[in-house]
């Protein structure tokens, strides 16, 4: 009689040690790039282009070390849905972005101010969607990437979005005027992101709400998570109290955000969107371990 084949010892520490050797690759190549892109480019290029940079070959060398695959793999091929997920998450970013600001003027919680001495160019201000593009697609690869998609096939889905998005609020703790309220947000929208890569098997959704949002907040002349990012010659100043305004950080630590962020995960859930191809979560699920 033959013998069974024997079963396939799952180790339940594979799906955090590639987390978190992606997530330490990434962050030792940041501390390379960083300084390097500041001294050659100026502030805003070393916190943008570094971290996309940083993010790809962290996420690629995981992909070839764990899977044997690639960074395409992990929701970046270009597909036919992936025009229409990008486009979407771009729509959704900017509404929310808008719906946090522009009520606050008729209601008489904020209005615009025109800047002495900006200190701004047209070419400057043309320049930054594209840097800030790169910001938002390095941070998404290096949240909702490999660490999130890993940990999704090894843990289960909602237990590895909700421990990125605390990952990636703490990660903003750093930031100038960080605050409680505007951590707590930060982690929200980190949650948002990855249940948007779950919606839609790639990260074309979850990157262009990321590079919407923090595109239209400096265009409307506020903070963007504790930093000042100017385009234009007018801010926002503030006639109410940090609960509304989110103090130094920015809007982000509002509670406006915090009931803005609860409608989006709502129109994230709902929208139409293109199923995108992500090895890692379009193969069978070895949950609780892999």
């Amino acid at each position: 009689m033959p013998e069974p084949a024997p079963t396939r010892r799952r180790d339940p520490l594979r799906p955090l040690l590639g987390a978190a050797t992606c997530v330490f690759m990434s962050w030792i190549l940041a501390q390379i790039l960083t300084p390097i892109g500041r001294s050659i480019a100026g502030e805003m290029v070393g916190l943008t282009v570094p971290l996309l940079l940083a993010a790809a070959l962290g996420n690629s060398l995981c992909m070839a070390i764990y899977e044997s695959g690639g960074l395409a793999d992990l929701g970046l091929d270009w597909l036919p849905g992936s025009r229409r997920n990008l486009l979407t998450g771009i729509g959704l970013g900017s509404a929310a972005a808008a719906l946090v600001i522009l009520p606050t003027i008729p209601l008489g919680l904020a209005s615009f101010e025109k800047i002495a001495n900006p200190d701004i160019s047209w070419r400057g201000t043309l320049f930054m969607p594209v840097l800030l593009f790169c910001g938002a697609m390095g941070e998404e690869i290096a949240f909702r990437g490999f660490p999130l998609q890993f940990l999704m096939r090894g843990y289960g889905t909602w237990a590895s979005i909700l421990a990125t998005g605390a990952l990636f609020g703490v990660a903003h703790l750093i930031n100038p005027g960080a605050s409680t309220l505007g951590i707590v947000n930060t982690a929200l929208f980190g949650i948002l992101f990855g249940g948007a890569v779950y919606r839609s098997r790639d990260l074309w959704l979850p990157i262009g709400m990321h590079f919407a949002w923090n595109l239209v907040l400096p265009f409307l002349g506020v903070d963007l998570s504790g930093l000042t990012i100017r385009v234009t010659g007018y801010k926002l100043v503030w006639k109410a109290g940090k609960l509304w305004s989110g103090g130094d950080y920015g809007p982000e630590a509002s509670i406006l955000t915090s009931a803005v962020v609860m409608l989006l995960a709502l129109a994230v859930w709902k929208v139409p969107v293109s199923k995108g191809r992500t090895t890692l979560l379009d193969e069978p699920s070895e949950a609780p371990f892999a």
